[in-house]
């Protein structure tokens, strides 16, 4: 029985350490692993530059498969910690943590798929929880509730687009013709499209004076294009922060931490808090 505590109270202290930003143990960790995880990125970086790989690919090499390793530990670490290893292993997170650990180990049998290791800028996420910035989410939030109620204006305001891209396409390939560039109607289009966009590629180019002008117009016509659908997005967007100010109670007074159940990993928790909002866990169980 003795053991038993002994181990639930190791698992618990490793789960702060791992899971929790708040206590000094867990806020150097998860520091750590920040810098560890900008090292990694930096390194592979480093390698795809072949000046540099020639001269260090030992130095290289070694160090990923240092923080490789580090990373296949700590993975490790995270799912004996937690009560159901699946519900982590199935996260995001804990999807993100794997792609991470895992590019190097498949180097070895598939060369080159260590690049992948790049995945692990996707890592540097957990800083919204370090630096207590979840609280702040609701904009990106009212964002997403904006971008899905306006969906319908964007798809229709495409729609309108492609076919004006089809029609001053047509227009281009009759006025300039093939000793121009303009070899075929999807080429045509493809430079209606680029020009409406204002990306401008340069491959192919109006010489007539008629086709100069119908480009100028184009050009013109793309800037315009292009302020619709943020102006779409922009006026669903206050009209979601409107309605979350109206109907809401005050937030900011509401002190958030980076408490981790150890049941169901939710994090978040209000200050003070003793039990798990989502699943009613002990938070602070020994």
């Amino acid at each position: 029985m003795n053991n038993f505590k002994i181990n639930k109270s190791w698992r618990t202290k490793l789960h702060e350490i791992i899971y929790e930003a708040d206590t000094a143990a867990g806020k150097l960790f998860d520091i750590v692993l920040l810098f560890v995880i900008i090292a990694s990125i930096i390194l592979v970086m480093l390698e795809s530059v072949k000046s540099i790989d020639t001269n260090f690919h030992t130095f290289l090499n070694i160090s990923e498969w240092v923080i490789t390793i580090l990373f296949t530990f700590e993975y490790i670490a995270r799912i004996i910690t937690v009560k159901k290893p699946l519900k982590y292993i199935f996260s995001f997170y804990g999807i993100v943590d794997l792609l991470s650990t895992i590019p190097k180990y498949i180097s070895i049998i598939f060369y080159g798929t260590h690049a992948l290791v790049a995945l692990r800028a996707l890592r540097l996420l957990r800083i919204f929880r370090i630096l207590k910035l979840a609280r702040y989410l609701g904009a990106s939030n009212n964002l997403t509730k904006a971008l899905k109620a306006s969906r319908a204006k964007i798809a229709v305001f495409l729609y309108a687009v492609v076919i004006l891209s089809i029609i001053l396409g047509t227009i281009m390939y009759l006025v300039e013709g093939e000793e121009n560039g303009f070899t075929n109607i999807p080429k045509s289009v493809y430079w209606c499209i680029v020009t409406l966009t204002t990306v401008g590629y340069g491959d192919i180019a109006p010489q007539t004076p008629v086709g100069q002008l119908i480009a100028s117009l184009v050009m013109i016509l793309g800037y315009g294009i292009i302020a619709v659908p943020t102006g779409i997005v922009s006026a669903e967007y206050s009209m979601q922060s409107k309605s979350d100010d109206d109907t809401l109670p005050e937030v900011d007074s509401v002190q958030l931490n980076s408490q981790c159940c150890l049941n169901c990993l939710t994090d978040t928790h209000k200050d003070g808090a003793e039990f798990c909002y989502k699943c009613g866990y002990e938070l602070h169980n020994e």
